[in-house]
């Protein structure tokens, strides 16, 4: 099972590790900092060995790495992993962005007449969370953007660790905040988020979505 470097510092851009395993044009790999689509977030972009990855699929525990088909790799062979760094850092802003929003929602609308989430998707340019929610958000938006400004402002230490080592179950928390189950690459602190603007669309009776966006590149 490959060993997930960017749980351990989601920051780091290269790293050498050896081919764990090959199947055509898929492969595995030791240990790896190239994070692959899970919980709404993107797949990182970049090489390994070189050579651009052209998908990252995780399946149960173990990531699949699917190189073109003339990698000329064999296992055991040692390569460096390269990670494109300003994609990361800006999926690492919307995805915590969109995890105090989420949780903002939560906290502040979830006893008015419940509001549930039914789905999330975090890009390089914006992340959206969709809720079942009757009536239209727009009115909470102003609500929900002071608020998370004001935790963003806080500048808070973000803890992420796991809750359950065994089966890769981790979480995010920050302090007198929220405690909450994720498996993506977090932040440090909540001021790298930076500002955000929050954007109301409707995609279906009882459904809403809200758009996040940074302010700052």
């Amino acid at each position: 099972m490959t060993n997930k470097v960017f749980w351990q510092d989601p920051y780091l851009t290269e790293l050498d590790t050896h081919i764990a395993s090959i199947n055509g044009r898929i492969i595995t790999v030791a240990d790896t900092i190239f994070y692959a689509f899970a919980g709404g977030q993107e797949s990182d972009a970049g090489t390994i060995g070189s050579q651009p990855v052209l998908e990252a699929r995780k399946d149960g525990l173990e990531i699949f790495y699917t190189l073109a088909g003339n990698h000329g790799l064999q296992p055991g062979n040692p390569v460096r992993m390269s990670i494109d760094w300003t994609r990361r850092y800006r999926l690492m802003r919307l995805h915590f962005a969109a995890e105090i929003i989420l949780e903002l929602a939560y906290q502040n609308l979830g006893s008015i007449a419940g509001i549930t989430k039914i789905g999330a998707h975090i890009a390089e340019d914006k992340s959206r969370i969709d809720f079942e929610w009757g009536e239209s958000i727009s009115p909470e938006l102003p609500m929900l953007q002071q608020k998370a400004l004001a935790v963003i402002a806080a500048d808070s230490p973000i803890v992420s660790a796991f809750s359950d080592e065994t089966n890769q179950r981790r979480y995010w928390e920050i302090a007198g905040f929220a405690r909450v189950a994720c498996g993506g690459t977090h932040l440090r602190k909540t001021g790298e988020v930076g500002a955000i603007e929050l954007k109301r669309k409707n995609i279906g009776k009882g459904k809403e979505r809200i758009e996040i966006t940074l302010i700052q590149p």
